[in-house]
Order: C-alpha cells, then sequence, then structure tokens
C-alpha cells in the first residue's frame, strides 16, 4: 500500500509537471535550432520578432513581407494543446508595426510603429506603449522624448528596473544606428545613454534584449567583419566589471549566411528564441514535378524569415559570464 501511495505520488507529481510546463518547451533537449511550431507559427510566409506574454499562452509576432517592406503584429494562443491560427492583433493591421515586447509583468505591450501621431509631423519608427485593462490592451501611446527621437526607434526592451534599452539612428551615436538606454525617471525615462564604443561600431546594431538584470546583452549587428557572409548576425556581450564584455558572434550554430533577427529568451529563461531568413539551400539535384516546385518554393524554408528555437544553455551557457 505504501509503495501504491509512493507511485501515486510520484505520478501526480509528473502529471503537475506537465500540465504546468510552458507550452513553448520541449520533452527533449534542442542543442541546435529548430522551427517553431511549424505550419501554424514558421510558415512559407515571412515571420519574426516573437514576444510571449508571461504565462507563455499567448504569443505576439510579426509577418512582414517577402521585402521587409511592411510588418504587421499578429497574435497566436495556446488553445487545447495547440497554438491557434495566428489573427492580426487589435492594435495593428494598419501602419508598419513590429518588434513587440511584453513586459515581465505582463502589464505593457510596447511595439515600434510608423503610425501618425498628434504631436509629431513626420512619419518615422517611434516606439509605442499598451496598458493591460480588463478588457484587453489600452489604446497605443506614442512614449515621448528622449524614448523617441527625431530619428528611428527600433526593438524595445526592458530590464527589471524599468530601464528601456533600445536601438536608434539618432544623433550622438558611434555610426549609423546604435544601441541605447534610457534610465527610468518618475513615470517616463531619463536621456538616452550611448552604450558606448564596446558594444556599437561605424555599422549597424539595431536589436537589443536584456536581461531582468542587466547582466547580459543579446543583439543584432550588420557589417561586421567577423558577420557569416556579410550578413545581419547575433551577438552577445555580458556586463562585467562595470563595462560590456567585447561582443560574441553566436556562431555557426545560430548565425547563417543570411540575416538574423530578434533574439529573446522564453519567460522560464530556458530558450533562445530568434528569426533567420536562412533556407534549404540548393534546389533539389533532379528535375522536378510543378507539385515539388511548388512545394519547394512554399515550404517555410523558402528563404524568407521563420522563428526558432533553441536551449538556451546550447547558445550561452550562464556559466560563461
Amino acid at each position: 500500500m505504501r509503495l501504491a501511495l509512493t507511485a501515486l505520488g510520484l505520478l501526480l507529481c509528473a502529471t503537475t509537471a506537465i500540465a504546468t510546463e510552458a507550452p513553448y518547451a520541449s520533452s527533449v533537449p534542442i542543442a541546435k535550432p529548430a522551427l517553431f511550431a511549424e505550419g501554424v507559427i514558421s510558415t512559407q510566409d515571412f515571420e519574426s520578432h516573437p514576444a510571449f506574454t508571461p504565462d507563455g499562452r499567448t504569443l505576439y509576432f510579426v509577418k512582414s513581407t517577402p521585402a521587409f517592406s511592411f510588418w504587421t503584429i499578429v497574435v497566436s494562443r495556446f488553445v487545447d494543446g495547440r497554438w491557434t491560427t495566428p489573427e492580426v492583433a487589435p492594435f495593428s493591421g494598419r501602419y508598419s508595426d513590429a518588434d513587440p515586447y511584453v513586459t515581465r509583468d505582463g502589464k505593457q505591450l510596447y511595439f515600434i510603429s510608423n503610425r501618425p501621431a498628434p504631436d509629431k509631423a513626420a512619419r518615422d519608427l517611434d516606439i509605442w506603449v499598451m496598458d493591460r485593462a480588463d478588457t484587453g490592451w489600452s489604446e497605443p501611446r506614442r512614449l515621448p522624448a528622449p524614448a523617441n527621437s527625431a530619428g528611428n526607434e527600433w526593438f524595445p526592451t526592458l530590464a527589471a528596473d524599468g530601464t528601456l534599452y533600445l536601438g536608434s539612428d539618432r544623433p550622438g551615436g558611434q555610426g549609423a544606428t546604435d544601441l541605447w538606454r534610457c534610465r527610468r525617471a518618475g513615470a517616463g525615462f531619463a536621456a538616452a545613454e550611448n552604450l558606448g564604443a564596446t558594444i556599437n561600431t561605424a555599422t549597424d546594431e539595431y536589436e537589443p534584449w536584456i536581461t531582468a538584470d542587466q547582466q547580459r546583452l543579446f543583439f543584432m549587428a550588420s557589417g561586421r567583419a567577423d558577420a557569416h557572409g556579410g550578413s545581419a548576425d547575433l551577438y552577445v556581450s555580458d556586463w562585467k566589471d562595470g563595462a560590456w564584455t567585447a561582443p560574441r558572434n553566436l556562431g555557426d550554430v545560430i548565425n547563417s549566411n543570411r540575416d538574423e533577427y530578434s533574439p529573446t529568451i522564453s519567460p522560464d529563461g530556458r530558450y533562445f528564441f530568434f528569426a533567420s531568413a536562412r533556407g534549404r539551400g540548393s534546389p533539389p539535384q533532379k528535375a522536378m514535378r510543378y507539385a515539388d516546385l511548388l512545394e519547394w518554393l512554399r515550404g517555410p524554408l523558402n528563404g524568407l524569415g521563420n522563428i526558432y528555437r533553441v536551449d538556451l544553455n546550447s547558445v550561452a551557457p550562464v556559466d560563461s559570464r
């Protein structure tokens, strides 16, 4: 009887663990990037920039035109054991909207958009934010200066203390587009601080993802000497002894000779998500029927962007800091 009760207890614990496992979790290790939710999230279209709610059961991400010239934020939910067919997010669909970021407490959603603002004549990319309400998200509001500038802003993420990290081509940087941060100042933000010459270069740095404690920074940069085939690659840097370490290219496992985008860590801290425009490579070494050709052209690996998942420990182990 005691053995039976012990077995029952173990079974209940296992069942509870399964029930509480995040929907994006894998039952086996993922040492190499794998397409996420192939056929629903990662399809023949251009997908990128995943952002989960804290419970992992809602995913916002970006659908783009093939030329990456118009962006729409869409949303999928994990219901009855599967991800639902994405829908256009209620706040998107008219203007170019991208780079969604849900705060770690789930109370705010940040994104960039070229939508018009009543206090700004020029149409460029600015950061907007919404607050969680009982009926959903509030109306988007544009962040005031200095978070936004006369230039373009990209990829907002926040640390636990509310410090905002972003990409921007505002004046005063090291190159065309740099990484910046704005510390909290009351209900708003203090003046933007350039992350400095260790992180920023004369080329472009666009998309920073900061850990909650601001000790590790993942980002996307293009045009660097160590880039794979001259493409945009993903990098990591650690905050040590009051300074950022020299950025490390995440290497062949993550980066390809095509562009990589949107580094993101899952809410449980176990998985590294990103987007890549890598394709399946050369066409089959045989004559294709029309149906074969369409399958090859329209599959998820047709050279447009897809969303990938990999174990974070395979990308940048915590003890490598």
